[in-house]
């Protein structure tokens, strides 16, 4: 028997919220409101869009 861990990575944390699997903000843990392809926190004010994951990880690539 293996342990699984149960602890996500930030990656992942994004895109479930992207996918609407997730409505819990990786920033303040409040909830999230997702207007059209946008993730919004009320809370704290952060957000995430599609286009911007794609950006982030194009720029990180592009560093290494």
């Amino acid at each position: 028997m293996s342990i699984a861990s149960l602890h996500r990575t930030l990656e992942q944390e994004l895109f479930a919220l992207l996918r609407g699997v997730s409505l819990e903000c990786p920033v303040c843990g409040e909830f999230v409101m997702h207007i059209g392809a946008k993730v919004f926190c009320p809370e704290c004010g952060s957000s995430l869009a599609e286009g911007e994951t794609a950006a982030a990880e194009t720029t990180s690539t592009q560093a290494s």
